[in-house]
């Protein structure tokens, strides 16, 4: 028994040596309805599919050859927009000729000179609500800035709080409008033992709102198997202000073979920014200790960030802070006992975060216990948290329209997380949390989830939703996020998306349709249209925009 694919990779499309005989690769094939995976060159518990040195060879590649190397991708693109809820009722015609021109410099290098820089296909932002003092975290959507971002990841530093280079910085303002960019060069890839970012963007003059040039150097020297030593360097600037800069170094130091078989990573950062005015420093450093092994996954990480950090072209979640972080998870293999048929493992996970002011003052402690996460061989996960927090607030928080938790105010509060998620290999598949428990000076109940329908082949409906009911002793409200995304699939080539989103705190619906039709692999067809409307007791259209926009691929 065994199983055949057959695959088409252009070779213009990528980049390798032509007088290389061998390439490192992996395969692996997903069962979903058996949850099972099957893969060439297996791997260990604690490595993974794109562990390179694990990797099989693929060998007698003889002959091969990637043309000049050159793409030219011009588009045209046309766009009508309406605003009424700005004071733009009447609808606007634009048009615009641009494109891009992509170069393979080396076997590794690639650049990419893109003019009139359009993001007319982009899907939009999913919706949340903040029940925090800090700025949430959306994610990079844009196709110019995804293609070899991970070259300009910094710092092995988890979640969103050490991030110096954010790429929706640019081209967007801080409500997500886009914003013209006239032109982007880019250049990233792999020169010997070095890993290689450069990127620079102009955004447009508009009158009131100056043009900004954004450049963002990035650089990595990979020694022994999977280590390095890099750089980061940004700038921002424009007509009216000084430049802002941000420049930083990091470190990772990793092992497969410690104790013979264990990983283990040690990894720091050191960043100085152009400081905020007033503050005592513009810093932020850190360091950590990584040992993600089966049974016991342990790390312990700690930071500094100063009040005065200002990473303009990075996003910042919090400053003026110290943080100690240990975690441990320890898992437990059921492959033997009376219910190894039904269960393939159990976890039990601690986090004990605890966040300091710089005069050492304990600001925020979240504890997070993982009771029990429990993994069925189904691929169905139950998971059960005991969660303690401690919050001093230093300033008012207005955590709702009208309710302000005041300054100095000291909290000690703890939840119950409670979640399941279901096989995504059935027809329909459940996501889903709840917690309940203390909040602050009252209480939260909190219900989020989705629930994902697959009717028919090329067909995807996710329902989801984010529900709080919140009581408090300065005030009681609520907050409701819904969301309906239709995928279809109508054949490889052919896709419409519709993404339908309301909530109670803009009280916006808003509905994206993006239909794309690719008519040659690189030449592509795409139809946008976004409407959102504001609930004024009846539905009243805030703004719309529909663009059609037509990209086509010459490659030499």
């Amino acid at each position: 028994m065994g199983w055949t694919a057959e695959i088409e990779i252009p070779l213009h499309t990528t980049n390798f040596k032509p007088d290389a005989s061998s390439w490192g690769i992996n395969f692996q094939r997903t069962i979903r309805r058996k949850t099972e995976e099957t893969l060439w060159s297996g791997w260990a518990r604690n490595q993974g599919l794109t562990y390179m040195p694990a990797a099989g060879r693929l060998q007698g590649l003889e002959g091969l050859r990637q043309g000049l190397g050159l793409d030219l991708l011009p588009y045209v693109v046309g766009n009508s927009s309406a605003a009424p809820g700005r004071g733009k009722p009447s609808s606007i015609e634009t048009g615009a000729l641009g494109g891009d021109v992509v170069y393979n410099v080396t076997p590794g290098l690639r650049a990419n000179l893109s003019i009139n820089t359009d993001f007319a296909e982009t899907e939009v932002d999913q919706r949340q609500v903040n029940l925090t003092r800090f700025p949430l975290f959306f994610p990079e959507k844009r196709a110019f800035f995804l293609e070899g971002a991970s070259v300009f990841t910094f710092s092995r530093e988890t979640g969103n709080s050490i991030v110096p280079f954010f790429s929706r910085r640019i081209g967007l303002d801080d409500s997500g409008v886009p914003q013209p960019v006239d032109y982007g060069a880019k250049l990233t890839g792999h020169a010997g033992a070095f890993d290689v970012g450069v990127l620079q963007v102009r955004t447009r003059d508009r009158g009131l709102v100056p043009g900004e040039d954004f450049t963002v150097m990035r650089s990595q020297r990979r020694f022994w198997r999977q280590s390095y030593v890099g750089g980061l360097f940004t700038t921002r600037s424009d007509a009216s202000a000084p430049a802002r800069q941000t420049a930083g170094v990091d470190f990772a130091v990793a092992t497969s073979q410690f104790l013979s078989k264990e990983v283990l990573e040690v990894s720091g950062f050191y960043l100085n920014t152009t400081k905020l005015p007033g503050s005592r420093g513009g810093a932020a450093f850190g360091a950590r200790i990584n040992m993600p092994n089966d049974p016991i996954n342990w790390h312990m990480s700690v930071r500094e960030v100063q009040d005065g950090y200002d990473p303009a072209v990075g996003f910042v979640d919090r400053r003026a802070y110290r943080m100690i972080d240990p975690s441990m998870r320890y898992t437990v293999h059921t492959e033997r006992g009376r219910y190894a048929r039904y269960i393939r493992r159990f976890s039990f996970e601690g986090d004990f975060n605890n966040i300091f002011n710089l005069d050492g003052r304990l600001e925020s402690r979240r504890t997070d216990v993982q009771l029990m996460r429990v993994d069925l061989h189904s691929s169905d996960v139950l998971e059960f948290h005991l969660v303690s927090l401690y919050e001093r607030l230093p300033r008012d928080f207005q955590i709702s329209p009208g309710v302000i938790l005041p300054a100095g105010g000291q909290y000690r509060f703890l939840r119950r997380h409670y979640q399941a998620a279901t096989t995504t290999s059935r027809p329909v598949s459940l996501n889903a949390t709840y917690e309940d428990g203390e909040f602050y000076s009252g209480s939260r109940k909190q219900l989020s989830g989705t629930v994902s329908v697959r009717p028919h082949r090329g067909w995807l409906i996710n329902v989801g939703g984010d529900f709080n009911e919140i009581s408090l002793r300065e005030g009681r409200f609520t907050t409701r996020v819904w969301l309906n995304d239709v995928n279809t699939q109508f054949s490889p080539f052919i896709s419409l998306v519709n993404r339908l989103q309301f909530d109670t705190v803009t009280r916006q619906l808003g509905w994206q349709s993006r239909f794309r039709w690719i008519t040659k692999p690189g030449n592509d067809i795409f139809f946008v249209y976004t409407h959102n409307w504001v609930d004024r007791t009846t539905l009243q259209t805030f703004d719309r925009k529909g663009s059609l926009k037509i990209v086509r691929t010459i490659r030499f």
